[in-house]
């Protein structure tokens, strides 16, 4: 996948706002990887803060839903694990900073 296709998955991406948490699931560090194949199914492996999420559904079709505003993407494939988990260390600086976290 070529660069400048992998930065517009992420950066579509970055408007998928986690609920609980206000902040892009980009930022929080749950999406750990986003991929496109010659057909164009994109699979996006992520996480989430917590097992048993009860917005894990919406997330995930607000995932689809970004995606697929994209010309590339003809399928979309959302990949949820939890290895490994997710801690605070993943999130960006700058949702450290809006939710008050010390670096």
């Amino acid at each position: 996948m070529d660069k400048a296709l992998e930065e517009n998955l992420m950066g579509a991406l970055e408007n998928v706002i986690d609920p609980e948490l206000g902040i892009d699931i980009v930022n929080l560090g749950l999406v750990y990887g986003v991929d496109i194949d010659d057909e164009g199914t994109a699979t996006v492996t992520m996480t989430l803060t917590a097992m048993g999420c009860p917005l894990a559904g919406h997330i995930e079709q607000d995932v689809r839903r970004v995606l697929s505003d994209i010309p590339e993407v003809k399928d979309i494939n959302v990949n949820i694990v939890w290895n490994p988990p997710w801690t605070k260390d993943r999130m960006s600086r700058y949702a450290k900073i809006a939710l008050g976290i010390p670096d």
